[in-house]
């Protein structure tokens, strides 16, 4: 199974996108997505010092546009990609790239909602001196601990031995002075604590601009870096990516995901190199490709031929199939147990698993066509739990 993901902030580096540009086609498409955004982003791209693109308001557009071109040069016609991709996911901003590929939002959206991002998480930030560090080893408890006692939010989880501690620079000194054990502290260059509370009024501006936009379900499963579940639904979709401004990444629940859905090939969109370095470190014989230069672009559509097999998605549209959101123990609803049809947002059951218990409702109703699992039987990320068809379908 292939898993295409993109990066966040902090993966740009001064110059990158300067060997992309060369491509005539790259560059026109480049041109119309900076145009969406207002915004010079191949100058950035090409031109800028690593302090202007750590800029909040100028590295969330570059990274994302960046993606959204890639994507089209590795499959020039996106229905190639349906047919080999299994999942995609984003880390932190790297979210609407991801939404924009499997088809919830067009890329224009996702260039107007970056832009509007970039410039709320700026102006959230600009309220409070606030900041980010790494918190590298360590027992995961102990740091959790810490953070807790000194009043801080682990912003990012990305996994063993990762975590991104966020809060006001008062807190995040006093960390710096009694750190865990074992572990190193890297504060990081960025703007302010974001995936935390701070953010809160730009997860209003942008929610009020969601509000506007059309979405479509997802072609390809979508895994969300709220709680690393698949979403299906577009208009869930969004509202996580809104919400995700202000609460934690959970990438680590996302890697998770993808080892249940039985992944052997990870692709990283450019630039690339930080996610799939940490899947190295975590998903032991999963193989990598980090995307950074177009001369890489025929070893990359040789990797997602290897790896890529089409997502049921492909032949079951997701308004047809009720499917489970993660891996557990599937509890049938006792409303729906014998129901003849359901309507849309109705309870389908719960996912239980260890960690918690996730409800399933049918997003858009129809008739109960057939349950493709019982009560109690374990299921695993993206698997059918019902078969329904719209009213009127039969």
């Amino acid at each position: 199974m292939l898993v295409i993901v993109a990066p966040g902030q902090g993966a740009q580096t001064p110059g990158f996108l300067t060997p992309w540009l060369e491509d005539p086609t790259f560059a026109t498409r480049f041109a119309w997505l900076s145009t969406v955004a207002d915004m010079d982003l191949a100058g950035y791209g090409t031109e800028a010092d690593a302090e202007t693109i750590r800029d909040t308001q100028v590295a969330q557009p570059l990274l994302v546009a960046t993606a959204l071109v890639a994507a089209l040069e590795l499959f020039p016609h996106p229905t190639d990609g349906f047919s080999r991709i299994g999942a995609v996911a984003g880390h932190s901003v790297g979210e609407l790239a991801a939404a924009a590929g499997a088809r919830v939002i067009t890329a224009e959206q996702a260039m107007v909602l970056v832009r509007e991002r970039g410039k709320a998480m700026a102006t959230a930030a600009a309220r409070t001196p606030t900041g980010m560090t790494a918190v590298l080893g360590g027992d995961r408890d102990e740091v959790r601990a810490a953070l807790e006692e000194h009043g801080l939010t682990a912003a990012n989880d990305n996994g063993p031995g990762q975590v991104v501690a966020a809060g006001t620079a008062e807190q995040l000194e006093a960390f710096a002075a009694a750190p865990p054990a074992r572990a190193r502290l890297v504060p990081l260059s960025v703007a302010g604590a974001f995936h935390t509370h701070h953010m809160a009024p730009a997860v209003d501006h942008l929610g009020m601009l969601a509000r506007s936009v059309s979405v479509h379900d997802p072609r390809t499963r979508l895994i969300s870096n709220r709680d690393g579940t698949l979403v299906h639904d577009g208009r869930d979709v969004l509202r996580r990516i809104v919400g995700q401004i202000a609460s934690p990444v959970r990438w680590d629940l996302c890697l998770e995901t993808m080892a249940d859905l039985g992944v052997t090939g990870i692709l990283e969109m450019p630039p690339a190199g930080t996610l799939t370095g940490i899947a190295k470190r975590v998903l032991k014989g999963v193989e990598t490709f980090a995307l950074k230069t177009p001369d890489q672009l025929d070893d990359a559509r040789a990797f997602c031929d290897k790896h890529g097999e089409e997502s049921d998605m492909g032949t079951n549209p997701t308004w047809r199939m009720v499917v489970s959101p993660a891996k557990g123990t599937f509890h049938i609803a006792a409303d729906a147990a014998d129901a003849g049809s359901l309507g849309a947002g109705a309870p389908v059951g719960d996912v239980a698993s260890l960690r918690d218990r996730i409800h399933v409702t049918a997003a858009h109703g129809g008739q109960v066509v057939e349950w493709l699992v019982e009560d109690g039987d374990l299921v695993s990320p993206g698997q059918p739990l019902l078969r329904l068809h719209p009213e009127g379908a039969l």
